[in-house]
């Protein structure tokens, strides 16, 4: 599998997104449609997107009974996506619905992982808020095992992370990992960060980028920059 640099495109409307990806002329970037611009705009804003020839990683973090997510799953895949994701906690039942919705009719499917635990958790709230008592890394290999065992193409997890769920769950199973900033920006608020090299370097598959490369000065520059740190 090789790597890519996935770009957040969290903005709050159909305008400003696409006025930033019209800077892209040359490479068109792998994008991520989270939330904020999903319910701002609507599946039309993944169907633009995908014409002008960007793949899409479609962040919704569906977390629900295993019914409705089999549900939801079988519309999201009709929108052409390249990838999806669920919350890990949801069980494994609700992942294996999750994985059925998404099968088409013709026996593709996006590529679905699993929300380990966000990157902005650290081991104060993990305990505090979500009473989990056991190490951060535990949490995160009980619930990328789990989304193994569901049959899921891998997690979302720290970059941290990244080379300990290879070891547990194989080479094969993806890793996902936001919570990536240049050495010298700001972490605002993810806790558990790395270097686009660094990422690289623990085994990350795919590393999601945001506000480093959307709110730079250079947006381009700033992206040629992550590719050139962790895909080269």
């Amino acid at each position: 599998m090789g790597k890519d640099v996935i770009v957040a495109c969290d903005f709050s409307c159909a305008a400003k997104t696409l006025e930033f990806l019209d800077l892209f002329r040359e490479r068109k970037p792998f994008v991520k449609i989270g939330m904020e611009l999903f319910y701002a705009e609507g599946p039309d804003m993944v169907r633009r997107i995908k014409d002008r020839g960007h793949k899409i990683f479609l962040d919704l973090k569906l977390h629900d009974i295993p019914n409705t997510v089999r549900k939801a799953m079988a519309v999201l895949s009709r929108l052409d996506i390249d990838m999806c994701n669920v919350h890990a906690a949801g069980t494994v039942a609700m992942m294996e619905a999750a994985l059925e919705g998404l099968v088409r009719d013709d026996g593709t499917r996006p590529l679905l992982i699993a929300v380990t635990q966000l990157t902005s958790t650290d081991q104060e709230r993990l305990e505090k808020d979500l009473l989990i008592r056991e190490p951060m890394k535990e949490v995160v290999m009980h619930y990328a095992q789990n989304a193994k065992s569901a049959g899921l193409d891998g997690v979302v997890c720290s970059p941290l992370e990244a080379r300990t769920v290879h070891n547990a769950c194989g080479n094969g199973f993806l890793t996902v990992t936001p919570g990536v900033r240049f050495a010298d920006s700001d972490k605002g608020d993810q806790k558990r960060v790395m270097t686009p090299a660094q990422a690289r370097l623990e085994g990350s598959d795919y590393i999601v980028v945001g506000r480093p490369v959307t709110a730079a000065a250079d947006p381009v520059a700033a992206y040629e920059k992550c590719v050139k740190e962790f895909c080269l």
